[in-house]
């Protein structure tokens, strides 16, 4: 079985950590490569390091070791990397294919995004006027800093920050989320995921300045958009294979991740 691992260089800890890893991987009598034909590539560091690893190996199973803070998606910790490798090596793990969007512009594919595309104003401190539709029908107008277009893998990232809902990954949905909407009345709207949405940037000026309208997905900047542009957001073709490894609990990795806690009645 062939192992690559990716890891953030930017957090001091990872190179070290790295370099403790490689070690037990060949312990493990697995064999180390740097990713063209790798079985499974393992991202080390935190949820941002997990999903430009997805980009990079876009048809490649990723698992997530996480260094950072919260990690939704590197949900395995710090105590646990040995007993991950373990796993691996005795194959005792699934792969969960999860959904991925398209961001069109011009008719052309722009971007993909595993956690969200987002449609919001760049740099100019004002509201942005957004108008969305699903399939060709009118939902609504939206003044607000931006609009969150997620996953079911993304909705526990920006648009939860936001006030959206938390949606299970195999729910096939995706959700529209406001960003600091000026109506009590904008919320949360979830579809499903074989619904094509656009959203148009409206001509809109507030003290003589333009409010530069921007298209992100998974974070990176895609392009910019002019008053009277669209952007339409599809369901990809392709999806994100991530590693589950065995003994894996999405509900158990909320709670602990959300702060949840409570007794269940048997």
């Amino acid at each position: 079985m062939k192992i690559a691992i990716r890891h953030n260089a930017a957090k001091p800890s990872a190179a070290a950590m790295r370099k403790r890893l490689c070690e037990r991987v060949a312990a493990l009598g697995l064999k180390l490569c740097e990713g063209d034909g790798a079985d499974v590539v393992v991202s080390l560091g935190g949820d941002g390091t997990l999903l430009r690893t997805v980009h990079e190996f876009p048809d490649t199973p990723v698992l997530g070791l996480n260094l950072g803070g919260l990690g939704y998606l590197a949900s395995v910790g710090r105590r646990d990397f040995g007993r991950a490798f373990g796993l691996l090596a005795s194959r005792r793990y699934t792969i969960s294919k999860r959904t991925m969007l398209e961001a069109r512009v011009g008719g052309r594919v722009a971007a993909t995004a595993l956690n969200d595309i987002v449609v919001a104003r760049e740099a100019s401190g004002h509201t942005i006027s957004l108008d969305l539709t699903a399939d060709g029908k009118p939902v609504t107008r939206y003044l607000a800093d931006g609009l969150i277009i997620a996953t079911p893998t993304g909705s526990t990232a920006y648009s939860l920050a936001a006030g959206g809902p938390v949606i299970m990954p195999d729910s096939g949905c995706v959700v529209v989320t406001p960003s600091n909407p000026h109506a009590l009345g904008a919320r949360p709207l979830v579809v499903r995921d074989s619904v094509r949405l656009s959203v148009a940037a409206r001509p809109r000026t507030a003290g003589n300045v333009d409010a530069t309208v921007g298209v992100f997905a998974d974070g990176e900047h895609v392009c910019a958009m002019s008053p009277g542009e669209a952007v339409q957001i599809v369901k990809s073709r392709r999806t994100a294979k991530l590693v589950e490894l065995e003994g894996y609990d999405q509900y158990g990795v909320l709670a602990r991740k959300l702060g949840w806690s409570g007794s269940i009645m048997r």
